[in-house]
């Protein structure tokens, strides 16, 4: 996990700061427009983090939001201060899902009309829920980026208007009302942790959040392999990134939006990162102890928790930021984790070919207590001996700690072990 100081609250610069007429009071007055359109997500304790950190854990599920994510939130205070002219024209948005969703309930409870442009490759399920809601999708390009860089330009020919993912007031200030929750939910509240992206959800909170309390530590984390947000404050201005590489397509964005950046400069205490093993043991953590399922993007802060578990002054709450996982993806990352966590184990062991040495492996591996999965034989490797054979085998065991002990075991019989990813 690597991480990039923000700006301290003090520091000041000379160029002008975009979120300026973003405050609370902005924050506060979104918090009325959404009244009966977005859910009070829960905060849920969780007594697993916190035995793993030593301090209090929460978890803010905007997972069970509408839509399983944040997003409406700021989709409908944008759109619900269109004008009737703007509106008769449409709006139009790019999004690998999460947005999409926010703007195609949103307008179609404004009685709006919708495009959405999409990355080729965006989640099935995300498409479908987009398209459900009544909202047109249009597929562009590989990365959000190139999809918004579509929606961009319809809307100029079209003169639909642009909700943009993160890069306005309007969405910043409807995400900011997760931070006025989560401290009426927990305000003894000392750390609070943050998926980022293009930087609406975490820019938000942070301008609650320390507009309330300046002393409350806000991090953002991001996917290391998205992460745009360490070079674009070394360098004081958002940077976009050349290429990017993550599961986590929630927050899968090569460039920092001008006005969230402004604020997360602002505010924020610290950005975060965490690679791609981290998120799938998160993902699968969430799970298996907290029984919810929440997408890779929105687990970043449980990866970041469990990567670095004693960094961080509690009470802690996390947001899980959305739960639109496909499922073909969660069976991927559910093994992937499994695997990173010593759960699922592949061995290589060189046995004599004599009949019944395979049984007699299979039951030293049996005894102590692992479960066979696979096995494959072979015999036509050059470096084998002419009486011997490599059993390729993989495993389900309770853990690294078992996983180890098993091959420990393995050795002490005289078996030749490699362990092999």
């Amino acid at each position: 996990m690597t991480r990039a100081k923000g700006t301290p609250m003090s520091e000041t610069t000379s160029a002008p700061d975009p979120t300026a007429d973003v405050g609370l009071a902005d924050i506060r007055a979104a918090r009325e427009v959404l009244r009966g359109f977005t859910a009070l997500t829960p905060v849920q304790s969780s007594r697993w983090l916190t035995e793993v950190t030593g301090c209090p854990v929460n978890l803010k599920c905007e997972n069970l939001q509408r839509t399983g994510s944040f997003k409406p939130r700021g989709a409908y205070l944008r759109m619900s201060r269109l004008s009737e002219e703007q509106r008769a024209g449409g709006v139009v948005a790019a999004s690998a899902g999460n947005h999409a969703q926010g703007v195609a309930l949103a307008a179609r409870e404004l009685g709006i009309r919708a495009r959405v442009y999409m990355p080729k490759g965006a989640p099935i399920p995300k498409e479908n829920a987009t398209r459900g809601y009544g909202a047109e999708v249009v597929f562009h390009g590989g990365s959000v980026d190139e999809a918004l860089t579509a929606a961009q330009a319809y809307a100029e020919e079209s003169g639909a208007v642009l909700i943009h993912p993160f890069d306005h007031r309007d969405i910043v200030a409807g995400q900011g009302t997760v931070g006025l929750e989560l401290l009426e939910q927990v305000p003894e509240v000392r750390t609070v942790l943050v998926p980022l992206g293009g930087g609406g959800l975490l820019a938000g909170i942070a301008i609650a959040v320390k507009s309330i309390d300046p002393s409350i530590r806000v991090v953002g984390v991001q996917a290391a392999g998205a992460a745009a947000y360490p070079r674009s404050l070394a360098e004081g201005r958002p940077v976009a990134l050349e290429q990017m590489a993550t599961m986590a397509d929630g927050i899968k964005v090569g460039r920092p939006g001008e006005v969230p950046f402004a604020a997360v400069r602002r505010y924020v205490d610290e950005i975060l990162t965490v690679d791609e093993e981290a998120l799938s043991r998160a993902l699968l953590a969430l799970v298996e102890r907290a029984k919810l399922v929440v997408e890779p993007a929105g687990a970043a802060g449980v990866a970041a928790l469990m990567q670095a578990p004693g960094q961080f002054e509690g009470p802690v709450v996390t947001v899980l930021s959305g739960g639109n996982i496909d499922p073909l993806l969660l069976g991927k990352v559910i093994r992937h984790g499994l695997a990173a966590g010593g759960r699922y184990v592949t061995l290589q062991v060189t046995i004599s070919d004599a009949a019944g040495s395979l049984a007699r492996l299979l039951g030293q591996i049996g005894e102590a207590g692992a479960s066979v999965l696979e096995v494959v034989h072979a015999r036509t490797s050059p470096t084998l001996p002419i009486d011997a054979v490599d059993v390729r085998l993989q495993l389900e065991t309770r853990g690294e700690a078992h996983a180890e002990g098993l091959v420990r075991k393995l050795d002490q019989q005289g078996y030749d072990v490699v362990r092999t990813e």
